[in-house]
């Protein structure tokens, strides 16, 4: 069962304001019409709100006048509390309206289809789109009929509505979780938590709290996936109704699954080698494996497909992506390590790397990464924050240079690197992208035509 027999109407007669039309927003305005609601749209953009009207939305503020809608479905990317609350969040908060994601939509769209279709959400700080990606490759690998998306893409009201035997694995951010009302997960992966998005959390415990949500209302009948390597994501286990398993990147966990060096493995032995695994260098990645098998063992799949999915997984754009090679050194791409402690995930990976970094710097700018600088022969900095990236390296000693945009830092991290620094050069930033591109993928995309560049000059690409 791909999707229910027309017409399929489960929001008939609902009325639903949607805010934000951009990458998700509009597909889901146009999605929840198609299912019946009453839809009325908006974006602050006017480019935005032009595109709605040529695809036949209903355009009004619901900030203005009475709010009138059953339910506001509010971009992910849009405050409603922190730091300020948007006008339309507001106004639906006065009117007793709930604030919704669109992967809470889906879920009711599947239960209106009479589906038992399995979701499985992947929360934390670090590492969920890998492994929201691993777990949908080791499903479909194994023969499952399954769909991806999220936070992650494509957008969850982009997604087909599946039979009982379908499984979606959905990435799910701390701004989604904070805007889920009635979603239940049969399996619920938190990996691991450092400090992040503290401007729409508040402080750290509300940053946790919302991650927290992944577990709402699951039952002794699901799994929750728990990381062991920070502290607080392991007290989470406290409370929790799901049967717990445990996971870690080096330490044993009877009941759960964890790398022993190159092996991933549980209670009953080996389960993959590592090794295998190209895509998945790192010991974070030996996490994301641990946790992609345990959700996958808690949907049934056999260890043999597990391995064989784990070792045939090609890996993320933008994630320790491999995107040229030449005269013997690689260029790495990790765009999407926004922060500090992503990034270390990634200087971890390598022994020597000269690293490109920069952009808007989140709060205590690269501190935390002095225990990696011994891996860095030579730093290019790029970005609004360069100067102050550049002032923590000076005070350690680590050779840099600021380069200002990625166009200059790639050509001069790549003469470094040919010149004996390092056999590897990384864009792993530590720092959002606003500054300079639309995002962290626009960031990526450009360091791969400029290494695929350099690598058509001098070597091969990857």
């Amino acid at each position: 069962m791909n999707a229910p027999s027309p017409p399929f109407t489960p929001f008939l007669g609902a009325r639903i304001a949607v805010v934000g039309l951009g990458r998700a927003g509009l597909p889901a305005a146009l999605r929840l019409v198609e299912w019946g609601a009453e839809v009325e749209a908006w974006d602050d953009g006017e480019a935005q709100r032009a595109a709605a009207t040529v695809a036949g939305l209903t355009l009004r503020d619901p900030s203005e006048g009475r709010f009138r809608a059953d339910a506001l479905l509010l971009s992910p990317g849009i405050p409603h509390l922190l730091p300020r609350a948007h006008p339309a969040a507001e106004a639906a908060r006065a009117a007793g309206a709930p604030v919704l994601c669109d992967v809470e939509f889906l879920y009711r769209a599947v239960l209106a289809a009479q589906s038992r279709a399995r979701f499985v959400g992947v929360t934390g700080t670090n590492g969920k789109s890998t492994t929201t990606a691993l777990i949908h490759h080791v499903l479909t690998k194994a023969g499952r009929v399954a769909q991806v998306g999220g936070n992650l893409g494509p957008p969850a009201l982009s997604l087909n509505i599946l039979g009982s035997e379908g499984v979606y694995t959905l990435e799910m951010s701390s701004y989604m979780l904070e805007r889920i009302a009635t979603l239940r997960f049969n399996v619920a992966v938190m990996l691991n938590l450092s400090p992040d998005h503290l401007d729409r959390h508040g402080d750290m415990a509300g940053y946790a709290a919302a991650k927290a949500r992944i577990f709402a209302r699951q039952s002794h009948e699901d799994v929750a996936v728990l990381g062991q390597d920070d502290a607080i994501t392991a007290a989470m286990a406290a409370g929790l109704a799901a049967r717990i398993v445990p996971i870690s990147a080096d330490t044993a966990q009877p009941g759960g699954i964890w790398a022993e060096g190159p092996v991933l493995r549980d209670d009953d032995g080996p389960i993959a080698d590592l090794r295998d695994a190209r895509a998945l260098p790192g010991s974070h990645n030996a996490q994301n494996a641990a946790a992609a098998a345990a959700a996958c063992r808690a949907l049934g799949v056999a260890r043999a497909d597990i391995a064989a999915g784990i070792a045939t997984f090609a890996g993320l754009q933008h994630r320790l992506e491999r995107v040229g090679e030449a005269r013997g050194v690689v260029f790495v791409n990790d765009s999407k390590a926004t922060n500090a402690d992503s990034a270390a995930r990634a200087l971890a990976s390598y022994d020597r790397v000269v690293w490109i970094a920069g952009g808007e710097a989140k709060e205590g700018g690269i501190e935390s990464l002095v225990p990696y600088f011994p891996r860095i022969a030579h730093a290019v900095l790029i970005g609004r924050d360069a100067a102050v990236l550049a002032r923590t390296l000076a005070a350690h000693g680590i050779p840099h240079e600021v380069a200002g945009t990625l166009d200059a830092a790639v050509p001069a991290a790549a003469a470094a690197a040919f010149a004996g620094a390092a056999p590897v050069v990384l864009l792993s930033p530590a720092c959002a992208s606003w500054d300079q591109f639309s995002g962290f993928d626009e960031r990526g995309d450009s360091f791969r035509d400029l290494a695929r560049s350099i690598a058509a000059t001098h070597g091969r690409a990857a």
